[in-house]
Order: structure tokens, then sequence, then C-alpha cells
């Protein structure tokens, strides 16, 4: 079943102090934070994520709040989400279903299939257009290339793949089959298996992207170019907010920021 999203509201965090001093000023715990919500979900089990991460399961279906670690990078606002799960779900990761990589990220994913066809030896290079609208293809954005088959186990043998394409001996021991890479997206068989590359933090605009795979003797494919993707880096977090308002009638609570 997966992820529920209906029927959990008030989904509130707060830090937790490492110690209060005599005139009422505490000192925050670094890098944890009290995750609290209201669930209409009985009889199910939930699980909080912090950025598109697992952060961990409740021990049963009562359980309301968790304490979750916090990422140390504080240049952009963290994302914590509270879904619910069956039972029989509970110890299962879901991070792959939310994507990963968040609206405000700052960051592109590149999703390469690594086919058979793909040589033994051969290298990846990801290039961009820097917001120009011509790709530049004299500069790669990987500060090293991308090894398309880090063990020869790996790739198919003889009679697994394409004749006078495979490598003979290596009956793909380590390959990746049926449904273990990217089942739906992909291709059956060995050929479910993808590479994914994230690029650095960017500048906002608009980029296009392009993947170039070269063999050992320096002979390189057809580029293949992504559409248009806009990027927009998150927003820094607010500090030193107050409180300015709280209407109880209607649980408005209005902050004031400076």
């Amino acid at each position: 079943m997966g992820l529920i999203r209906s029927g959990i509201d008030s989904v509130r965090a707060v830090g937790l102090p490492a110690g209060v001093g005599s005139d009422g000023e505490w000192v925050a715990e670094p890098r944890l934070a009290l995750v609290r919500w209201r669930s209409e979900l009985g009889g199910r089990f939930h699980q909080v994520y912090v950025n598109g991460r697992y952060a961990g399961t409740t021990s049963d279906s009562s359980q309301r709040q968790m304490v979750v670690q916090m990422p140390t990078f504080t240049e952009a606002a963290v994302r914590i989400e509270v879904f619910g799960v069956e039972a029989c779900e509970a110890h299962i990761d879901f991070s792959e279903r939310l994507g990963g990589l968040r609206v405000g990220s700052g960051r592109v994913g590149v999703v390469l299939l690594r086919s058979q066809e793909l040589p033994m030896d051969g290298t990846a290079h990801i290039y961009y257009d820097a917001g120009t609208g011509v790709i530049d293809y004299t500069t790669s954005l990987t500060d090293e290339p991308i090894r398309i088959w880090p063990a020869r186990q790996d790739k198919a043998g003889f009679g697994m793949s394409r004749f006078g394409r495979g490598d003979f001996g290596y009956d793909s021991s380590a390959a990746v089959g049926f449904g273990m890479g990217s089942f739906g997206n992909g291709q059956f068989g060995l050929d479910a298996d993808v590479i994914e590359w994230i690029s650095p933090p960017l500048q906002e605009g608009v980029y296009r992207f392009a993947v170039k795979v070269f063999d050992s003797a320096g002979n390189e494919s057809a580029a293949t170019e992504s559409d248009e993707v806009a990027v927009i880096p998150g927003a820094k977090p607010a500090e030193s907010m107050s409180v300015s308002a709280y209407e109880r009638q209607t649980n408005r609570l209005v902050l004031s920021v400076p």
C-alpha cells in the first residue's frame, strides 16, 4: 500500500533543550528535534522523513511523537513529513518514492540507464549549458568520470548479452536482474539497472544537461540532451522569530520576523 498522506495534520517540530539556565534561557540540543502530529489513522504505524530521507518509525500505532536527527546544513529550511503505513510495512524505507530531491534543493538529478550495450571500460560525462541555452561540451560537470561498470562481474557474460558485446566468462554474477533496479522505468531483466548522478548546488535559472559515454580508446557516443530544467534554490530559514499574536478560536498563530 505504501505511504498514507491523508488523515495527518498539525505536524510541528521543536528543538530539544540541552540545558536551561537560571535566567530561563536555554541551549538547544544540536541536530535533534521533537516532531509531534495528530492522526486519524487508527491501527497504523507512522513514519517520519527529513528532507526526503527516512528518519524513523513509531513503535506502535498510538505513538504521535518522535525525536529525529536534523541535518547540520543550516543554509536552507528543513522539510519534515509524517506518513502513515500499514503495520506489515512499518520497516520499509519509502524514500525513493518521495523522489529524493525536493523543490528548492538547488540540485538536479540525472539518471542514466546502465544498458548491457555500454562498453565494459566505458565512462559517462555530464555537461550543461550554465543557463546560457548552449551546452558546453568542453567542460564536464563531473569531477571524475562516472565508471559504468566498477566490476567486471556486474556486466553480462557470454550468452547473456548480444554476441560480441559481452565479456567472456563473467556471467553476470553481480548484475541487477528483474525488479531489482529501475523497475517500471527501465528495461526488464539485466537492463533494469540505473546510475544516478546528483549535481552540485546551482544558482537559480533554467538549465539543460547532456550525457556522453566514452570508451578506453577515446571514442564517444552521441550526446543525449535533456529538456529545460528550472532550478530554484531553497530560501534561507528565518531566525529570531517571535510570537506576535495567537487567536484561540481559529487556532491561528502570527509570527514576527525581524
